[in-house]
Formats: C-alpha cells, sequence, structure tokens
C-alpha cells in the first residue's frame, strides 16, 4: 500500500517538474507565483486521491487497516429466553354483586332508616322501615272478620250434625239436611278465603320493611326520615349495596385483537394508587362489537383485597402471544436497508474482532425488545453499542457488556 502511495507521489511530482519547469532565471514574478498556487492545488488533489483510495482499499482488505482506526463499539452475547407478548390496555374494578335497593311492593313514606352511607351490612338485614299504618289496620280488621266467620262455622257444623243424626234415625227431611250441609261449606270456603287475604295483607305489611338483598358495604344513601322511598330518585339510586368481596377487571379491547383475546388469556392486572399487580386470567370475552369505539369487552376476577376498591382505575396487561427459548434482541439494533432488517455481529476473524451484517427475519415486538425467527443463533456477539456507524468487515474494539 505505501509503495502504491509513494509510486503516485513520484508520478505527480515528476509530471509537476515536467509542466511547470523554465530555464533558472526566466520568467517574470507573477509567473513564478502563478507557478507555485498550480502546484499547491495540484498536491492537494493528489492527497485528497490518496485518501479516498485509503478508504476504498480499507474497505476491500481489513488486513489493511491499522488498529490505531479500530472503531470501538459494545457488544452482548445472544440469549435464548422467554419471550411474551401483551396488549397494553386501560381498564376499571367493579363489582359483581351491587344491589340498588328498592321496596317490593311500592313505595312509602320513610318511618325509621338503619344505615348510612359506608355501613357494612349483610344479606338479610333490615335497613329501611316504612309507613305500614294502613296494613296494620287492614290486617286486624281482616283477622276480626275471620275470628267471626269461624264462630258461624262452628255453630254451622254443630247444626249438621244433629240434623245428621236425626236423619239416620229416620227424622228431619233430607232438604233440611243438605241446606245445614251447604250452609258449613259455605263457611268454609269463606273462612279459607279471609285467611288467604290475610295472608296477601301480611304480605304488604312486610313490604314495608326493607332488607339488603347481599353482604357488602352501603355505597349510597341518599334518603332521609320522613321522604318518599322508592329505591330511585331520578335516575340516581336511594339506597346502592356494593359487595367488595366480589370484585372484577373491566376493559375495552379493540375489534383487531378479537382473535387473540378468549376466556383463559392471561392478564396482569396493575393498580398504581394503591401499588398493586394481580395475575388472572380473562373470566369473559365480549360476543359484541360496540359500534361506538369498536371494541369488545373483557373481564376477569380480582381477589378479595381490602385496597381494593370499585371504579378504581387500573393498567391492563393481556398476553396475546408468547414463545419459549426465544432469540430477542433490543430493537434499537436492528436496522433496515432495501433487503429487509439486519443487525451487526462482533466475529474473530484471522486473530482480529471484526464487524459482520446479518440479515434477520423478525416476530413480534414488545416494549424495546423484539424477536428474531431467523438469522442469529444464542451464543453470538451481537453489537449494541456504536453499530450506527460501521460497516461490513470493519475492525473493531470491544467494551463486552456482562
Amino acid at each position: 500500500m505505501q509503495k502504491f502511495i509513494n509510486v503516485i507521489l513520484i508520478t505527480a511530482s515528476l509530471t509537476i517538474a515536467s509542466c511547470g519547469s523554465k530555464p533558472e532565471g526566466t520568467g517574470s514574478l507573477a509567473e513564478k507565483k502563478a507557478e507555485i498556487e498550480k502546484l499547491k492545488k495540484d498536491q492537494a488533489a493528489t492527497a485528497d486521491k490518496i485518501k479516498s483510495l485509503e478508504k476504498e482499499v480499507a474497505k476491500l482488505d481489513t488486513s489493511a487497516v491499522k488498529d490505531d482506526i479500530a472503531k470501538l463499539v459494545g457488544v452482548s452475547p445472544v440469549t435464548a429466553q422467554n419471550f411474551a407478548h401483551y396488549i397494553d390496555l386501560q381498564g376499571r374494578v367493579d363489582a359483581d354483586d351491587i344491589s340498588y335497593v328498592s321496596p317490593r311492593l311500592g313505595g312509602g313514606q320513610v318511618r325509621a332508616l338503619y344505615v348510612k352511607r359506608g355501613d357494612y351490612v349483610k344479606k338479610g338485614q333490615l335497613l329501611v322501615k316504612l309507613d305500614d299504618a294502613i296494613g296494620r289496620q287492614q290486617v286486624t280488621a281482616s283477622k276480626q272478620g275471620t275470628e267471626s266467620l269461624k264462630t258461624q262455622l262452628t255453630l254451622a257444623r254443630d247444626v249438621y250434625t244433629r240434623r245428621n243424626n236425626l236423619w239416620k234415625q229416620g227424622i228431619g227431611t233430607e232438604i233440611e239436611l243438605i241446606t245445614a250441609r251447604t250452609n258449613v261449606e259455605s263457611l268454609e270456603k269463606q273462612l279459607n278465603a279471609a285467611n288467604e287475604n290475610i295472608k296477601v295483607q301480611q304480605e304488604q305489611l312486610s313490604g314495608s320493611n326493607i332488607y339488603s338483598d347481599v353482604d357488602g358495604i352501603a355505597d349510597e344513601v341518599n334518603v332521609r326520615v320522613g321522604e318518599m322511598f322508592t329505591g330511585f330518585s331520578g335516575t340516581s339510586p336511594q339506597i346502592k349495596i356494593v359487595n367488595t368481596s366480589s370484585l372484577k377487571i373491566i376493559t375495552d379491547v379493540p375489534e383487531n385483537y378479537s382473535g387473540k383475546v378468549r376466556v383463559g388469556s392471561g392478564m396482569v392486572v396493575t393498580l398504581p394508587d394503591v401499588n398493586k399487580t394481580f395475575n388472572t386470567t380473562v373470566s369473559v370475552s365480549g360476543q359484541v362489537i360496540d359500534p361506538n369505539n369498536r371494541s369488545f369487552r373483557a373481564e376477569a376476577k380480582l381477589p378479595k383485597d381490602v385496597s381494593i376498591r370499585p371504579n378504581q382505575i387500573a393498567e391492563v396487561r393481556i398476553l396475546d402471544y408468547k414463545a419459549a427459548n426465544a432469540i430477542v434482541i433490543p430493537v434499537n439494533t436492528v436496522s433496515t436497508d432495501e433487503k429487509g432488517k439486519y443487525v451487526y455481529v462482533a466475529v474473530t476473524e484471522g486473530g482480529k474482532l471484526v464487524a459482520r451484517k446479518k440479515p434477520i427475519v423478525v416476530g413480534e415486538l414488545y416494549k424495546d425488545m423484539i424477536e428474531v425467527k431467523s438469522g442469529l443463533a444464542a451464543g453470538e456477539q451481537l453489537i449494541t453499542d456504536g453499530y450506527q456507524n460501521i460497516y461490513d468487515g470493519q475492525l473493531l474494539k470491544t467494551d463486552i457488556k456482562k
């Protein structure tokens, strides 16, 4: 290489000498200055040509490159590892059991209130007592009526027994016996009807007692003694009970993932407000796409935890792809040319470390890591720092990462 450069310098010097020489002592001062300028330009052009040739030689023959111009890079060994891809979404906590308390048989005026907001209540616990004065009076009157019927029925049965005994002795007429029996049957039917009516009135009376349908926390209590209780005030519930021991996570999944998210898919739920993370699985995968936001609903059960509250915001990650023993590399080490994706690896050739360009086929990308389907093998030394300004075959110096 040095000989080749020397030949070029000698040739250039001879050319300049042959073209620019004149007999000593001839020519004006201006001509001599012009000749000097020309020689300087020719010298600069020759130096530029030399530098260009050096670069071309360096690319074609790494053995010609000196150690002092080797490129410093960082490398990391390629390893096989488990790789997972998640769909990152936002969700919220909801309760499976939410009870909007309302009277079973119509509203009424509140006479007593046995719960306040934030109280823990049990299923079947009395919450509200409505005005039941009229209902109690109706039950009392009906019971008095049945007592009168019972007395009449007792008398009618006694008359029928006497008539029947006389008829067996041949005394009396058949019509008297039939009339006595009919009177007994009629009073029995009246008494049965009266008893059923009392049951209805008692059931209506019990409707004035409002009980909780679930165990949980009284999340809303928007009624006071003396007000009318119907269950709702406009569109707002007057009493809402939330079962916080049975909670779930709800999230809307974009429709383009409809073929990847199904019942049983893994889910990781993070509640940033309480700094907790839960591993769960999808328990419900909606079968209908919402036309407004082009998504479907996915749900998953959450464990019982006192720190979890309904309507908390959650970060949701749904597992839609995983691979065991996959080749995974930082995505920023992957470059693209007209032929596709490639990376640079450091290899030892002839006792020297050089860069080699390797085409690769990539798979899934998650955060800053990308899966490599082919083109790389475990154990190869991937160039992770300084790869931006190197070329295939360049001599390297390494700062190997542990």
